[in-house]
């Protein structure tokens, strides 16, 4: 059993109340610095999802006045298979990845045509823009490589066999493209520190546009 003078210590250590302050506004600030941090990283990860979007507006419209990425398309008239000047085009689907650089369907994966869509016209890298002053995805996403594309282009019966192509070409499909990005993670800039958060796969997003002149001189 303890002393009454022991009893008195005890009671007196319990009733005590100085610290109490520091302790309650440490609690409250881990949890409003949390509140901060996570409102800058979802602002931040809501500015690059947009971004990506924008990228993918650019990166589509490029697509369809630039070389296809599928190599055959550049000479594709619809005829190979038996079909006459004026007939529908016959259907067909082109499959290309970045990440594999390879094209589904048909054609060869043209790794220069892919620069073009990503980088900008006779560019290589991000953050330089050709004299038609024509942006790559990557000039408005900076993350963005040919590896996070996949681009198909579809036969959505337009056009027709033999159709005149742009620069002299023997035919001029007239696909309908998509433009996806894949693989992208955002890293938060605060919570993974301070909560542990490890990387976000953004989800895949795409856009779809017409085919144009599927050349790259064409503006």
């Amino acid at each position: 059993m303890f002393s009454r003078a022991r009893k008195t210590q005890i009671l007196r250590f319990l009733q005590d109340a100085s610290g109490a302050s520091m302790v309650e506004f440490s609690i409250v600030a881990f949890f409003f610095l949390v509140l901060v941090s996570g409102v800058i990283d979802f602002s931040v990860g809501w500015f690059q999802w947009n971004s990506a979007s924008k990228a993918l507006q650019a990166g589509v419209r490029l697509a369809a006045v630039s070389d296809p990425v599928s190599s055959d398309l550049e000479t594709l008239t619809g005829m190979e298979s038996g079909a006459n000047p004026g007939d529908p085009m016959p259907a067909f689907e082109r499959v290309c990845r970045g990440d594999t650089a390879s094209c589904s369907g048909g054609g060869a994966y043209n790794a220069a045509a892919m620069n073009t869509i990503v980088f900008g016209r006779g560019q290589s890298t991000c953050g330089t823009i050709g004299a038609d002053l024509t942006p790559g995805m990557c000039d408005v996403f900076r993350r963005i490589r040919p590896e996070n594309v996949i681009i198909t282009y579809r036969h959505t019966g337009l056009g027709f066999a033999g159709r005149p192509g742009a620069a002299g070409r023997a035919g001029g499909p007239v696909p309908t493209i998509t433009v996806e990005l894949t693989g992208l993670t955002y890293d938060y800039a605060f919570l993974g520190g301070l909560m542990g958060f490890g990387p976000v796969t953004m989800p895949p997003m795409r856009i779809t546009a017409t085919g144009e002149d599927l050349a790259t001189i064409a503006n």
